[in-house]
């Protein structure tokens, strides 16, 4: 049984996607994009590769206030994208869609007495009134954010803070879980810790990335860490 679960929150046990979903759609329909597919497929290839980027330690604010600008802009329409931008956050403070299991789950390793951190990229406001308004607060012992912290994961620098408010913290006892391979299974690698890819969308894998275990449901992870 592990003694510490550093946990991610987006599409791990936040379901980031839907409320992504909802939100980018609303701003294409106001903004005229009529291909709603297209739309979101765009947002989305253009959102992941400013992540990637903002991973690999690029300042976050200019590239994720332009990102709607690009985004338009490569479905041929001109938007004040930093308003958009300020729209988009608002609508994402109010995102307060769980996956189906996950507060099952988090009662499940509070009772067995597993210390629960939240260890996640992305803007502090946002993530923490997510997590007060889906009521998953309670279930963590502490949270930490990128933002917050100053540098995102895979950057093992981002469990620094983790690993010195829990001295006692080791390999042995400590799993990262999360749905990213190289945010999270990634980190985890770079900072000496076991890793379990969350994985219910049966995605591909890649050699790049070499986590312990993989688990498709809340049940397989339970399973995974109080065996």
């Amino acid at each position: 049984m592990k003694k510490f679960a550093i946990i991610d929150l987006d599409d791990t046990l936040l379901d980031f996607t839907r409320g992504e979903n909802e939100g980018v759609t609303q701003l294409l329909q106001e903004n005229g994009v009529t291909d709603i597919q297209r739309g979101l497929a765009t947002y989305v290839q253009i959102n992941q590769r400013i992540w990637h980027q903002i991973e690999l330690g690029a300042d976050r604010k200019p590239l994720l206030d332009r990102r709607f600008t690009q985004a338009f802009g490569a479905l041929g329409v001109t938007v004040d994208g930093l308003a958009l931008e300020k729209q988009y956050k608002a609508m994402l403070d109010h995102n307060y869609y769980t996956l189906p299991g996950a507060t099952t789950f988090l009662t499940n390793l509070q009772r067995a007495g597993v210390t629960v951190i939240a260890g996640t990229n992305g803007t502090k406001s946002i993530q923490l009134n997510r997590l007060r308004g889906s009521r998953l607060t309670a279930y963590f012992d502490s949270v930490f954010i990128s933002e917050d912290v100053g540098f995102d994961k895979p950057d093992k620098r981002f469990f620094a803070p983790i690993f010195a408010q829990y001295p006692t913290m080791s390999a042995a006892n400590t799993v990262m879980i999360g749905d990213s391979l190289h945010s999270d299974v990634l980190g985890a690698t770079n900072a000496h810790l076991d890793s379990i890819w969350f994985n219910p969308r049966h995605a591909t894998g890649s050699a790049d990335y070499h986590p312990t275990h993989e688990a498709d449901s809340f049940a397989t992870l339970e399973n995974l860490l109080l065996a």
